[in-house]
This record gives structure tokens, sequence and C-alpha cells, in this order.
């Protein structure tokens, strides 16, 4: 009897390491750090630079769910509303914005790393003339809606997540009278914007 017990003992404590084993495994992935390949677009001598600056900060929460605070910074030059096709006939703001912020995202994979995400993003927006000087400032409520796929390397410490997107702001706030002009020629929303991301977990 004594020999049953303290098999059934040594059994439930190597069960017991095993799965705290997994669980620390699994806990010290939960965070990660990333941003996008966007900002590759810096190093491109562009008369209209983007100066397109992103940091993610992740945290996992179940096995499926995963929240992030983004921060973004960024110039551009036209409506956000222009379709691929048509962007280098539409006419440009009569300046261009500058905006940063902050936003959360939710990811929820869907199947297998597949998958869907929310993002809502409060952008500050500062309008500049022709010559870097400050008109006025307003406000932006940037969403998106993307769905993605995450490639995992590295023993999965590093991620890379194509993706494609619907972008929408429905609140965009203060414009001069020349820039809300060319805005009103254009939806609010685009679509089949392409992102890749990528991050380190820790």
């Amino acid at each position: 009897m004594d020999k049953k017990i303290w098999f059934t003992v040594l059994v439930l404590i190597v069960i017991s390491k095993n799965e705290y084993a997994q669980q620390k495994e699994l806990h010290e992935k939960d965070c990660f750090v990333g941003s996008t390949f966007a900002m590759l677009f810096n190093l491109v001598d562009d008369p209209e630079p983007p100066e397109y600056y992103q940091l993610n900060i992740g945290y996992r929460l179940t096995e499926k769910d995963v929240i992030s605070l983004e921060i973004i910074t960024w110039k551009y030059y036209e409506p956000l509303g222009v379709p691929n096709g048509q962007k280098k006939s539409a006419p440009n703001f009569p300046g261009r914005i500058h905006a940063y912020g902050a936003g959360v995202a939710y990811k929820r994979f869907l199947w297998k790393r597949a998958y869907a995400q929310a993002h809502v993003t409060l952008l500050k927006q500062n309008y500049l003339d022709e010559f870097d000087n400050k008109i006025q400032d307003g406000f932006q409520l940037f969403n998106s809606l993307r769905i993605g796929y995450q490639f995992q390397f590295f023993n999965n410490n590093f991620f890379i997540e194509p993706s494609i997107a619907m972008t929408f702001w429905p609140i965009n706030s203060n414009l001069p009278e020349s820039f809300q002009r060319e805005e009103n020629k254009w939806k609010k929303y685009f679509l089949g914007e392409p992102g890749l991301h990528f991050g380190f977990r820790f």
C-alpha cells in the first residue's frame, strides 16, 4: 500500500513540474514589442517623406487573444481616402499633416495563426502650409479592421504578420478650409491597405 501511495505522489510531482514548466515557458513569451516594415519607406529618397514611426507593445491574454498598445507618428500630403490607382494624379493638400498619437489593438486568432484584428487610434494632427508653418491643429479617430497570418521564426521568439485591412476615420476635425476641400473629394475609408508587422517575444 505504501508503495502505491509513494508512486502516486511521485507521478503527481512529475506532472505538476511539467505543467509548471509549460506555464512558465508560455508566460515568458506572453509579452512582445514590435513595429511595421512600413518604416522602411523612411529610407527612400522622397520629396514627401512619410517620417513614419511606430512602436507596438503587447500582451497575450490567452492562447487566442492578444491586446497591444500602438504609438504612432507620421506625415502625409494627400487625403487618406485616395484609392491606390489614383494617388499619383490626385492633388495634394496645400501643405502637409503631421499626425501623432496612440491606440489600442485587439487580436483574435481564428484558425492556427490566422487572425482578425481591430485597431482604434487617437491622433492629434498639426496642419502645416507649404512653408512648414503651422496653421492650426485638429483631432482624428483612425480605425482599422485587419485580417492576416502570423509566421513564427527562431523558436517562436520572432514573428512576421502580413495582412490586409480596411481603414476608416469617422472623426477628422478642424481641417483648414483648403485642406477640407481636398478631403471632401474622397470617401472616409480605404479598402485593401496592406500591412507587414513584426515583433519579438520576451
